[in-house]
């Protein structure tokens, strides 16, 4: 009788599900920078936003790694614009600023991409003209939320009223007053729902571990964001809204004062396809994103063991969970501390809120 397939290997890792990366950089570099300076990170690639955003840390290396070739085009191409392009150009080519010359400037850009990335990129034109950030399911499925449910629920003078900037109690205010309304309840948990998801968000075998009611526990990180975080400044919060990030609420490696310095390094970073547990270390820091999330507690655990297998001594593992609690595992606490202080003020003031739990654990045998 076979073995049922996991979530791994059920998952399409041939498109892009993330065009931009879903994980607060700010966040991420905090909880590393007592390791990162010259040191080795590890990180999942993803799109290749907070893999970048590393290389403010002045790391000696960034190796990024991702299952899904998609995801690690969009990675290459990253680097190859910021190799090539000043900060307006480049801003204008990913889809942060209006550009009829995507096209244009991708020409330019191939030749420094390899096969399998031009291939793709060849064949997803649409994809650059609209901006290479805009193009991911998850990306798609925000956008229908914006243009088709948010209408619904709020005016146009509303919508924009949230992000305007306010004192805490004036932001706690708004959102009881104005925005926590009935219809509002009721329309988030529909299309933040398992089924919705699944459908048109993002791939349906990510929720195999996941219990009870999605659009509830959504909807209380949401409530928590927009009455407790700044509205103003989140990047997260701004492209939900906008279907972009103003000046004033970028994510890192988008922020100006960040661009030269990410481009004067960007020779430090690599990337090849394989899992978190396959690349040799010694690693110094790992970004590990959510991919706990996917796996049942068996192999969480034979993956954890893996990773602590390349991780120096004092190294920091940072994962999130969206759903699916997934922490240290027993097994290892002669090994790792949880550092859960830290972690749960890194996760209070985490602008990517969707998630129920950040981890920072410090390895220290």
């Amino acid at each position: 009788m076979n073995e049922p397939l996991s979530a791994r290997d059920r998952v399409a890792w041939d498109r892009i599900r993330y065009a931009s990366v879903w994980e607060d950089a700010d966040v991420l570099c905090e909880a590393l920078r007592p390791v990162a300076t010259r040191g080795r990170l590890l990180s999942i690639a993803s799109a290749g936003d907070n893999a970048l955003a590393l290389l403010t840390l002045d790391p000696a290396e960034v190796v990024a790694v991702d299952l899904n070739t998609a995801q690690l085009a969009c990675l290459e191409l990253r680097v190859a614009a910021f190799r090539e392009l000043e900060e307006a150009e480049l801003l204008a080519f990913l889809g942060v600023e209006p550009s009829a010359a995507r096209p244009a400037i991708y020409r330019r850009l191939r030749p420094q991409l390899s096969a399998g990335p031009r291939e793709f990129w060849d064949a997803h034109p649409e994809m650059v003209r609209e901006g290479i950030i805009h193009g991911g399911k998850f990306e798609r499925y925000l956008g229908a939320f914006r243009r088709w449910a948010l209408p619904l629920v709020h005016s146009g003078a509303t919508m924009r009223a949230l992000r305007e900037p306010r004192s805490q109690q004036q932001q706690r205010t708004f959102y009881l007053d104005r925005w926590d309304t009935a219809r509002w309840r009721l329309l988030f948990r529909i299309f933040f729902s398992r089924a919705m998801m699944g459908r048109i968000g993002r791939d349906p075998a990510l929720f195999d571990h996941v219990h009870g009611s999605v659009g509830d526990r959504i909807l209380e990180r949401t409530r928590y964001a927009l009455s407790e975080i700044p509205t103003a400044s989140n990047p997260y919060l701004a492209y939900i809204m906008t279907g972009n990030y103003p000046a004033a609420a970028r994510p890192r490696y988008l922020r100006s004062d960040n661009i030269a310095l990410i481009r004067d390094r960007i020779e430090r970073i690599r990337w090849t396809r394989a899992g978190a547990e396959e690349v040799d270390g010694p690693f110094d820091g790992f970004n590990l994103s959510d991919i706990f999330e996917y796996m049942d507690p068996r192999e969480h655990e034979r993956t954890y063991g893996e990773l602590l297998h390349n991780a120096c001594h004092g190294a920091r593992l940072v994962y999130w969970n969206m759903l699916a609690p997934r922490s240290l595992p027993n097994r290892f606490l002669n090994r790792v501390s949880p550092l859960k202080v830290e972690s749960a003020a890194l996760h209070a003031r985490d602008r990517a809120w969707f998630y129920s739990a950040l981890h920072v654990d410090e390895v220290v045998a």
